[in-house]
């Protein structure tokens, strides 16, 4: 089946855009009529049909599409909930992307699931059909559903992803509802007072000036630190954008990130704190992965790539080349001496 996108109008005369899923356009208008819609504008939006392919076998437009589609954490709960509801109830996992699909009001969420439900439908696996829009579904989903489709625990692979994916979402609000009060604050005490420093603080200068008071030292800051800001504040500012870009480009060299991360790791407060961070996100993900069916190599390898520290991530790729060779995998943790 193909993916249409169409215009057409109602009983009411008012004119609807969607997308519908057919066999051909005649198909689609077909479907539309039986809806009481009057197509006037149907076009496929299935990129390997209507552009021109590359050599892979794959239309540029199409893998544009899928390079830019994104969803939200929230979005994602949503679509993992729905599919392992649907799945959990003996649904086939097309009718179960389908009924998705009609459930969807956004329309580029609506288009990703109608192409991973059309590549179903062509006999490829739900995973590879998810693989197919990385930036959306990572590698650790992908592997968790390859994994329960191969055991036959699909439903039950999807439930826990549902879980975890809802964890995450409620995990990233509190935190962004948690950061919104001190970032309106500071945002709001900084503009208070450099307006203080530039209209009011120069105001009492020449009071002070005129009535010739000798000022106290803190007055006396607080002046040059106006006059700072009134003659040089800009600058500072773009001075400040310049050692940001500057620095950024400095660490993009992998070998000199490493080397910073090591720096970070031996900071007495923040080493702790992200060696913590880093040992408990990759626990949790190693064992959703494991509890899933994925293989313990292919799980370690997974879980290494979601820490953040590149000495920790360098680290764990030793731990998985020890395990792969047959070793011990608490006795490869034990010797790294960072887990």
């Amino acid at each position: 089946m193909a993916t249409y996108r169409y215009q057409a109008t109602n009983a009411s005369g008012k004119t609807v855009k969607g997308i519908i899923e057919g066999d051909s356009s005649r198909h689609a208008r077909q479907l539309l009529r039986e809806q009481r819609l009057s197509p006037f504008d149907i076009k496929e939006t299935d990129g390997k049909q209507s552009q021109q392919a590359d050599s892979s076998g794959q239309s540029f437009a199409w893998f544009s599409f899928s390079s830019r589609v994104r969803l939200s954490a929230g979005d994602l709960a949503l679509f993992t909930r729905q599919l392992a509801t649907l799945i959990q109830a003996n649904l086939p996992v097309a009718d179960a992307l389908n009924a998705v699909a009609k459930q969807t009001e956004k329309s580029a969420i609506k288009t990703m699931i109608l192409d991973i439900n059309a590549k179903v439908v062509e006999g490829h696996t739900l995973a590879f059909a998810l693989g197919e829009y990385p930036k959306v579904f990572g590698t650790m989903y992908c592997s968790m559903v390859q994994a329960g489709e191969k055991t036959g625990f699909l439903g039950q692979v999807l439930e826990r992803l549902a879980d975890y994916t809802e964890s995450s979402q409620y995990t990233q609000q509190k935190v962004k509802t948690a950061m919104i009060y001190p970032i309106v604050l500071l945002v709001v005490a900084l503009s208070v007072i450099t307006a203080l420093m530039i209209l009011v603080v120069p105001k009492l200068i020449k009071s002070f000036s005129i009535q010739g008071i000798e000022l106290p030292a803190l007055t006396q800051l607080v002046i040059a630190m106006s006059d700072f800001i009134i003659n040089y504040g800009l600058m500072s500012v773009l001075t400040l954008l310049v050692v940001i870009i500057i620095v950024t480009r400095w660490f993009k060299p992998p070998e000199r990130l490493i080397r910073w991360h090591r720096v970070l790791l031996r900071l007495p407060v923040f080493g702790s704190l992200i060696r913590i961070s880093d040992t408990a996100r990759f626990a949790s993900t190693l064992s959703i992965l494991v509890s899933s069916g994925v293989p313990l190599v292919e799980s370690l390898r997974i879980a290494g790539a979601v820490l953040s520290n590149l000495v920790l991530k360098t680290v764990c790729e030793d731990v998985v080349q020890t395990v792969q060779e047959g070793g011990s995998f608490s006795k490869a943790l034990h010797n790294t001496g960072q887990f």
